[in-house]
């Protein structure tokens, strides 16, 4: 009876994360997918105490007691510029959870079969490379170490190596898995060093899709996990969150016209010296004050604001929504153009402006604005770098060549919001900052956006 009860709540807990899913696709309901998704795991946890008679219950309390804390301070102490951190962090937390239930259910299994040793290695394979992976991620991230692609000689050769004795060691362990711990723990060590490697040799511009990236690993170590185990919730979160993050990988890849190959394997941020037109002579940028800048935009129609990690980075999302209240209070039509690689993780330009309660149907995707931005009187972008580069039109010889970007040179006037001139997340120069219709407005974002939005209140 225990355990048709347990079933029945893997069954509801199951339907709960499929829906929770469905409604985390749109900000709208983002929230609200976030908690039927929580409480699906709350089922979840529930059955699995009810299918083992609550055996271990005081530990495992201890532990949801100490992850709820930690979770909640996280949710109120982490900046939104740091949210891509976070992301990654949780990624590699899931990916280190995979491994250390992979291998507890192979130290306390009295004998395991073929099958089962080989999907045992195949989680802990996959979830020690994510976790020092997202590590990785999470640094460069951060800053703690350089963005850039680290490379030497012979390093596809060493990878390829690793991953055949890796495949060698698989089919060894499943002809006599209990007998083979110490191969085990020398899986462990080879799946942890192959993570560091793999990510290391991304470039900052491709965090991304590698996040996303990773987040599917995390699924499919968990589905690995849950099969070990016999848990078939597991199984099933697992290959949700798996099947999620590869499309998202997917949709990541397709807006930088890249392979996921090329990502993994090409080293984008390593510019070179020489080839790109970004490395020469551009002529001058064009500087224009805030008061400047409010006379046009005071004569403006349309005016479509294109944010990037520099808003983030100047907690400006709330400034941009006020100026955009401002504008349509003066019949300006505004509108938010959205790259989806825009931020450094998926979504993160959605969420901000979530956060500042912009109007969903003011956000726009790339493919839907380009079509327009011809008649746009003022395209604002606010600490978009990489995303706007003509570069990738124009430049056969750049490394973003063929990228679909926001075309918001082609509109009648185009204001930067920057700091300085310094290269974006990849390292590339813009040519945009040089253009006739361009204009910079440098400095903090936030500041420049509270003096625009001083002048019109004058």
């Amino acid at each position: 009876m225990m355990e048709l009860i347990s079933y029945l709540g893997y069954l509801l807990a199951t339907c709960l994360f499929i829906f929770g899913l469905k409604r985390l696709g749109s900000p709208n309901t983002a929230r609200q997918g976030n908690i039927i998704s929580a409480c699906g795991m709350f089922i979840g946890v529930l059955s699995t105490f009810i299918q083992t008679g609550f055996e271990g219950f005081q530990l495992i309390l201890i532990g949801i007691i100490v992850g709820a804390v930690i979770g909640v301070l996280a949710a109120k102490l982490v900046a939104m510029t740091a949210m891509p951190e976070m992301v990654a962090l949780l990624n590699g937390f899931g990916g280190g959870s995979s491994l250390l239930v992979a291998f507890g259910a192979y130290l306390v299994a009295p004998q395991i079969g073929a099958v089962t040793a080989v999907i045992t290695v195949v989680s802990i394979v996959i979830g020690g490379l994510t976790l020092t992976g997202s590590i990785v991620a999470w640094a460069k991230l951060a800053g703690t170490i350089s963005t850039r692609p680290f490379s030497f000689f012979g390093q596809q050769v060493l990878n390829a190596l690793i991953l055949l004795g890796l495949i060698a060691a698989i089919v060894i362990f499943s002809m006599d898995a209990m007998s083979h711990i110490t191969l085990l723990y020398a899986v462990i060590g080879v799946a942890l060093v192959l993570g560091v490697l793999s990510v290391m040799a991304i470039g900052g511009g491709d965090m991304p899709v590698v996040i996303a990236l990773l987040n599917s690993y995390s699924g499919i170590a968990a589905a690995a996990a849950g099969s070990v185990i016999g848990n078939v919730l597991l199984i099933v979160a697992g290959l949700l969150v798996g099947a999620s993050g590869l499309i998202l990988t997917s949709i990541m890849c397709k807006a930088m016209n890249r392979s996921l190959a090329n990502v993994l394997f090409g080293g984008f941020g390593s510019v070179s010296s020489s080839s790109s037109q970004s490395d020469k002579d551009q002529g001058e940028v064009n500087p224009i004050t805030a008061d400047d800048a409010y006379f046009v935009l005071e004569a403006a129609r349309s005016v479509v604001i294109v944010p990037g990690y520099g808003m983030a980075v100047a907690q400006a999302q709330h400034s941009v929504r006020e100026l955009g209240d401002i504008l349509e209070e003066h019949g300006v039509n505004v509108r938010y153009a959205i790259h989806p690689v825009a931020g450094r993780m998926p979504g993160h330009m959605n969420v901000l402006l979530a956060e500042s309660n912009v109007p969903y149907e003011q956000l726009f995707e790339m493919d839907d604005i380009n079509p327009i931005i011809d008649n746009v009187d003022v395209c604002l972008v606010i600490g978009a770098n990489d995303v706007v580069n003509p570069d990738a039109l124009e430049d056969e010889a750049s490394p973003i060549y063929g990228m679909p970007i926001i075309e918001v040179s082609r509109s009648q006037t185009v204001f930067v919001m920057k700091r300085s001139m310094n290269p974006g997340f990849a390292g590339i120069q813009n040519p945009l900052f040089f253009k006739d219709n361009t204009r910079m407005l440098f400095g903090d974002a936030k500041e420049s956006l509270q003096a625009l939005i001083g002048e019109f209140k004058e």
